[in-house]
């Protein structure tokens, strides 16, 4: 069964004391405009699950979706520019930033990062943030159909090299992606669903939910 294809809207929350009990959970996350909501439709084979816009930061909340595994999916917000007030800035900040450290259910992270534009300064600490959490990550280098084959093997080359001080600390990984192609989807599932093979209940028992 394909882990992303039944995704289904179970709710969004703006705060944290509204977040939903689950088992367990993975999150995409990305800067504004990186691809993560054209990932997340292409993905779960819906057109617009995650809500698609040409308005970097659309993404206001964190949205989960219900996976046929039983498990969910998250959708939090972009990271970066957004045309919004500087007081919801401030509060997406501190949101995301909590998530991330703090829920227990939080078993790994999806980055999309651009291909043409990857490990921005906000790519990086969000990298380094996240690896407290001692939680994997696993990184779509998306809209890769922008470039030639050769140029996405040298960025997907480029990238690895880069991510060596992280993956001396922590589990994290990379590859290819293309919404517009579908390409490299079955890699993303191999990735998170070994995620979740590994979680067990022990670990779920031992975590405190935010």
């Amino acid at each position: 069964m394909n882990l992303f294809q039944n995704a289904k809207f179970y709710t969004t929350v703006n705060h944290l004391k509204d977040l939903p009990a689950t088992r367990a959970e993975i999150a995409f996350v990305g800067r504004s405009n990186a691809g993560k909501s054209s990932a997340i439709n292409t993905l779960t084979n819906h057109t617009r699950l995650a809500y698609v816009s040409k308005t970097p930061g659309r993404t206001q909340h964190i949205n989960f979706f219900e996976l046929a595994n039983g498990a969910f999916m998250v959708d939090l917000p972009g990271y970066g520019y957004a045309q919004v007030p500087e007081a919801i800035r401030t509060h997406w900040v501190r949101l995301l930033g909590d998530y991330l450290q703090h829920r227990a259910q939080l078993i790994g992270l999806v980055m999309i990062m651009d291909i043409r534009h990857p490990l921005k300064a906000l790519d990086v600490q969000m990298l380094d943030f996240f690896a407290l959490t001692g939680r994997p990550v696993h990184i779509l280098l998306s809209k890769a159909d922008k470039l030639s084959k050769n140029d996405q093997i040298k960025s997907l080359s480029t990238v690895k090299q880069a991510l060596k001080p992280f993956t001396e600390r922590q589990q994290v990984s990379v590859q290819l992606f293309s919404s517009l192609k579908k390409q490299g989807m079955a890699e993303v599932e191999t990735v998170v669903a070994g995620w979740f093979a590994d979680f067990t209940p022990t670990d779920e028992a031992e975590l405190p939910a935010v």
